[in-house]
């Protein structure tokens, strides 16, 4: 327009302003960007909630060192968020979709998951996105959620899962074998699941909080709390003490005003 504009002028015309140029143009639907746009897709922003296992999982794949530099095994998980408890786990020698869909085609049939029960969120990786990948969860009755494009921490609970892992005191720096890697997560999971006290469910074992075993727990606890008060009570200014509760929901994305629950 400017250029539209300073040229008339320098004819010796003046039709209006700039301003008015544009205002007329506007009018008639001529003021736009003439080059090709790329369009992109619209992407929902997931959020879902569980709360109670076996109702929202994420799942993910990470890269353990093998025995020579640039050599690496690969790590899958599926984690149940509200118990974060191991559902299923390999090790591979490759990154797939085919990998990925026999790990969770086994992990649903041996734990007889229904159709419509689970909610199997994941990042935009390629074998999270791959097709065949896709036609796998609608056979099995398994609905898909994806992350965010560009957006690290839509599946924050993968990433701390394996964060744990890889920060455990007898982490190797590398796996001298498949077979090393494989025995080392078996013992790892072990104590995962039945020793560890995650702090994101009030200290509780993942498997006690996974196979319905929390409330007994937390039986437990508050009967060697309340023991101690009575011996001590002044050593408790404020209040008797009590267990922490079990947060009575987890959510991935967790809006700011009420919306459905995704995961039920």
């Amino acid at each position: 327009m400017p250029q539209v504009w300073a040229t008339t002028l320098d004819r010796g015309e003046y039709l209006c302003s700039q301003r008015t140029m544009y205002r007329i143009l506007d009018e008639h639907g001529e003021v736009h960007e003439r080059r090709d746009q790329l369009r992109r897709p619209h992407y929902a922003k997931p959020e879902l909630m569980a709360t109670a296992p076996n109702q929202a999982r994420s799942w993910d794949i990470t890269k353990l060192k093998g025995p020579r530099k640039w050599t690496y095994f690969y790590f899958y998980v599926i984690l149940d968020i509200f118990s974060r408890y191991a559902a299923g786990w390999t090790v591979s020698t490759k990154e797939s979709a085919e990998v990925a869909k026999a790990l969770i085609e086994e992990t649903a049939r041996k734990q007889r998951i229904a159709t419509g029960q689970v909610v199997l969120h994941a990042d935009r990786g390629g074998p999270m996105t791959a097709k065949a990948f896709s036609s796998m969860l609608v056979e099995l009755g398994i609905s898909e959620s994806h992350s965010w494009p560009h957006v690290s921490d839509d599946n924050c609970f993968s990433e701390a899962q394996f964060k744990t892992v890889k920060y455990r005191p007898d982490y190797p720096e590398r796996f001298g074998c498949f077979e090393d890697a494989v025995s080392f997560m078996t013992r790892l999971f072990d104590w995962y699941h039945h020793e560890h006290h995650h702090n994101g469910i009030a200290l509780m074992r993942p498997a006690d909080v996974h196979h319905g075993r929390a409330a007994a727990v937390q039986a437990r606890r508050a009967i060697t709390l309340d023991a101690a008060y009575m011996r001590h009570p002044e050593r408790f200014v404020r209040k008797a003490p009590a267990p922490t509760p079990l947060p009575s929901a987890v959510w991935i994305n967790k809006p700011t005003t009420a919306v459905a629950v995704v995961a039920q």
